[in-house]
């Protein structure tokens, strides 16, 4: 039974998204609500994030969303280092805020600020040993970030039982055709 589930995916850009109320958002946290509800009722307790924009924080909201109907369900935000929001836009840092706000545990990998880009390699080697499963947002025909982490996890199955859950393109494809049949009343 999977009682931690890792959560990542793309950043906004690399969706080409640059607002939250982007028809693609939607669709995206369909996907990943879709994902969750089974497996909230096999057991899933905690969500864990590191509050990257994008997947993450979208997936944060689904689970706010999803906490009214399972209240034992929780969200973990663990950092890369600390202040990770420093350099973004104020609208980012005011969404990201108002994630941790909600947040059930925060906490931050390497306890100190961005030095170099090993403390992402250790913020993903940390979400795959303290996490049962992962869910993430990738598409192999679309390089990004969210790569590495896959590509980590993918050495970490091999030698331990460690389900990987991809989000694809399709899948998002799939998502939107069945959002437009319920929104024609089919």
């Amino acid at each position: 039974m999977n009682k931690v589930l890792a959560i990542s995916g793309y950043k906004p850009f690399e969706l080409g998204v640059f607002q939250n109320d982007h028809p693609s958002v939607l669709f995206i946290k369909a996907a990943i609500k879709k994902e969750l509800i089974p497996m909230i009722e096999e057991g899933l307790e905690w969500v864990l994030i590191s509050g990257q924009l994008g997947v993450e924080l979208w997936a944060a909201e689904v689970v706010f969303e999803l906490q009214l109907e399972f209240t034992d369900l929780k969200l973990a935000v663990i950092t890369p280092f600390l202040d990770q929001e420093a350099s973004w836009k104020d609208n980012n840092k005011e969404w990201y805020q108002s994630i941790l706000a909600q947040a059930d545990f925060i906490d931050s990998v390497t306890k100190k600020g961005y030095e170099k880009p090993w403390q992402f390699r250790i913020k993903n080697q940390f979400f795959i040993e303290k996490s049962n499963a992962l869910l993430l947002l990738y598409d192999q025909e679309k390089e990004g970030s969210p790569k590495y982490l896959y590509e980590m996890a993918s050495h970490y199955q091999s030698h331990h039982p460690y389900p990987i859950r991809l989000i694809t393109f399709y899948d998002l494809q799939l998502i939107v055709e069945e959002e437009e049949l319920k929104r024609s009343d089919f």
